[in-house]
């Protein structure tokens, strides 16, 4: 596990998720969910929900107020549509990562992140990494 996958895994609260989905069989709606159960905040990012997991909704990364916290931008999004989100998340104050799901590639936007100084996962999901932080550290 590297040390960015850790650090947002161990040391982040609230987490924004972009693409959430409102329909349970989804990805994006079962990874939120399970952060919850693990104890961070979801803050649900959606243009066409106002309500996902009985949180409030918002259309954007840049929606959301200002005091609100947001750790870490999970992005459920098409890779071709990620750099927005990652922009959007370097660009707001507090961020400390992003997190980019199973298939969802774009070095450019990763190393824009980097140089930002955010932490970075790509092509991974919490689902297979929480474990594994269990398993090296018991």
């Amino acid at each position: 596990m590297d040390d960015d996958v850790r650090a947002m895994l161990t040391s982040t609260k609230a987490w924004a998720v972009v693409g959430c989905s409102p329909d349970p069989s989804r990805d994006s709606h079962r990874i939120a969910a399970l952060l919850r159960r693990e104890g961070f905040t979801v803050i649900p990012v959606n243009p066409r929900e106002t309500s996902i997991l009985g949180e409030r909704c918002y259309p954007s990364v840049t929606d959301i107020p200002d005091d609100v916290d947001v750790d870490v931008v999970d992005v459920f999004r098409r890779a071709d549509q990620a750099g927005v989100h990652v922009d959007e998340a370097i660009a707001r104050p507090g961020v400390k990562g992003v997190w980019l799901q199973l298939g969802v590639i774009d070095e450019a936007a990763a190393e824009r992140a980097r140089k930002a100084g955010l932490h970075v996962a790509m092509d991974r999901c919490p689902a297979i990494e929480l474990p594994r932080l269990r398993a090296a550290t018991s």
